[in-house]
């Protein structure tokens, strides 16, 4: 049988259509400029002289460009103009033209349109696998959707780290490590949280590695009780989730922002103002369903009043809970024009918020004030998507390497205990006797001593938790901002 199969013919194809249409359509491009988004153009030198009576110079001038900041630098054409200044901004709608020279536009386009590519070819394995169940093949999908995730980590991480190396970002880093170090001790209380109450699996997920570990070190003539010890486990998966709640930090904030403008902005339409509020309030949602009391307990094993058995079986609340998670995140990608047109729309609430200031401003600064705001478009759209995307893709990879499957959603009756772990796929047994000059049987019993160690329940432990701590840091430091904007920021 083939070690690969189906799956290098699909991750080829997608390879060769990367290749062949990414230069030409674009998600991430469509996403800023083909849904109506509009940005403030800042007044130019001589218009700003006209309004404030400033006398134009006989020198002749340079020319002017209102995307960049043209001759910002030159102090000659550096004049001061009341703040008071009645301005009206133009508008214009965003081009392709204006945002390839953007910062992080490459970043951003990448991530964007590698998560599409990586989605069609995760569609497509499952498609496959329903009709030709996986075997001994790799499913290289997974191996998409950890790249995503790297990439996904990578690029907040390095929007973190922009923090600390500005000299004048002393706020935003001391920020980013008291949220790390307050995310490292909340995760450490969750660890000691007993399963009964957050169903985190990591319990089982220690458990069956250590003995599956155990079992394949024997095989290999070593004796050994474990190979990891408990406290070190969690305590670095406790450093993880400090690392990953000071990355979400930020772009956390960022959203509570958008979201608040958002809703001021949307007050006339009612249905947008509750589709903006479902969309922020169901990763709280998320977090609950794996609160055990209060989501698994109540739906799947109390029976209510005038039915024969409770509401859903544990492996159709199982499936809900993966598809709430691609339903939280379908929903804010649709809501990013909504949320991305509120920053934009920062520029417009800068120039009234300057207008009830006394004082004096040059030229250069209030045109940078609101350029700005579009110059930092990319980076404000990956912090939005880059959670999402991290959110979206832990569950992809919790569902498939957790053994679940989406047909589960269609059971109305519950399975026995015994028949529920039958249905729970358990790697093939290492067996004894390989053939050393076989190279492809060789890598299948590497292969297959592999899954014997990382089975699935170790991929639930860890793919379970890590979707419940990425959906519960995505609500906590956009909460986090809603507290900040309703107490400290001017309404």
């Amino acid at each position: 049988m083939a070690l690969l199969g189906a799956q290098l013919v699909i991750t080829l194809v997608m390879v060769s259509v990367i290749q062949k249409l990414s230069p030409h359509y674009s998600l991430a491009k469509w996403f800023l400029c083909s849904t109506g988004l509009i940005r403030y153009l800042h007044p130019s030198d001589s218009e700003l002289k006209i309004l404030a009576g400033v006398p134009k110079s006989v020198q002749k001038p340079k020319k002017e460009n209102r995307n960049k900041g043209h001759h910002a630098d030159d102090k000659s054409n550096t004049f001061h103009i009341p703040r008071n200044l009645d301005i009206q901004l133009e508008t214009a709608k965003i081009s392709p033209f204006d945002v390839v020279h953007l910062r992080y536009y490459t970043e951003y386009q990448w991530l964007v349109d590698f998560s599409l590519y990586a989605g069609i070819v995760y569609i497509l394995s499952e498609i496959y696998h329903f009709y030709f169940p996986i075997k001994e093949e790799i499913n290289l999908s997974m191996m998409w959707c950890l790249l995503v995730i790297f990439f996904s980590f990578k690029l907040l991480t390095s929007l973190t780290i922009q923090y600390f190396r500005s000299d004048e970002s002393i706020g935003e880093r001391s920020t980013c490590i008291v949220t790390g170090l307050t995310y490292l001790l909340i995760s450490m209380i969750i660890l000691i949280v007993d399963e009964n109450t957050l169903e985190t699996g990591l319990e089982q997920a220690y458990t069956s590695f250590n003995r599956s570990a155990s079992n394949f070190l024997e095989g290999q003539g070593v004796s050994s009780s474990g190979p990891a010890s408990k406290i070190i486990v969690k305590f670095c998966i406790a450093v993880s989730c400090g690392i990953v709640g000071a990355i979400f930090t930020f772009p956390g904030l960022r959203m509570a922002r958008m979201h608040w403008d958002s809703l001021k902005y949307c007050k006339e339409n009612k249905i947008m103002q509750l589709l903006l509020n479902v969309s922020f309030a169901l990763p709280f949602i998320l977090v609950i369903l794996w609160v055990k009391p209060l989501s698994r307990d109540y739906l799947t094993g109390r029976v209510f009043s005038g039915m024969n058995g409770p509401l859903l079986t544990p492996s159709s609340f199982d499936t809900i809970r993966l598809l709430l998670v691609v339903f939280a995140v379908i929903l804010r990608f649709s809501l990013m024009p909504v949320y991305l047109q509120a920053y934009l729309n920062l520029a417009y609430d800068r120039i009234q918020d300057m207008k009830k200031e006394a004082g004096r401003i040059t030229n250069v600064e209030l045109q940078k004030k609101i350029a700005s705001i579009f110059y930092y478009l990319c980076v404000v759209t990956l912090q939005y998507v880059a959670p999402i995307i991290m959110c979206m893709y832990f569950a992809l990879m919790y569902k498939t390497l957790g053994g679940y499957k989406w047909t589960d959603l269609y059971r109305t009756a519950m399975l026995p205990d015994d028949e529920c772990s039958a249905t729970e796929f358990h790697p093939p047994v290492v067996d004894a006797i390989m053939d050393d000059a076989d190279i492809l049987t060789t890598a299948k019993m590497s292969l297959r001593g592999l899954k014997s160690v990382f089975t699935t329940e170790v991929y639930r432990g860890l793919f379970g938790f890590a979707t419940w701590w990425s959906c519960f840091v995505w609500f906590a430091a956009s909460s986090l901002g809603m507290v900040y904007q309703s107490y400290f920021s001017k309404v």
